[in-house]
């Protein structure tokens, strides 16, 4: 959409934005656009992040009881034993995430 505007047009709609606003509204009008586009990337990238993490627990779901344990005392979560099975999916990601080994197995499973 805005990559068929040339120079001239680009010229005019600021010229239009500057009478409408004013010259002392026009750097928060941008400052405000730069946040708002911000603001939408990171919730973008947050939305793919959570539709990774949903993943990688209807993985471990399928997993049984003793490999989930087992899998988080390799990962240093403590009290593996005492912890329900939804509680030992969420540490094993979240050791898994500080370990940097999700993104290990994101690559490894790109390259199969």
């Amino acid at each position: 959409m805005f990559g068929s505007f040339q120079g001239m047009e680009w010229v005019l709609i600021f010229l239009i934005v500057l009478l409408i606003f004013g010259p002392s509204k026009v750097p928060q009008l941008a400052k405000g656009l730069g946040q708002a586009i911000y603001e939408f990337k990171k919730a973008s990238q947050g939305l793919t992040e959570e539709e990774r993490e949903r993943q990688q627990r209807q993985r471990l779901s399928s997993v049984d009881e003793e490999t989930l344990k087992k899998l988080a005392e390799k990962l240093g979560v403590k009290d593996a034993e005492k912890k329900d099975r939804d509680q030992l999916i969420t540490e094993i990601i979240s050791e898994a995430k500080k370990k940097g080994l999700l993104d290990e197995i994101k690559v490894e499973a790109k390259a199969k």
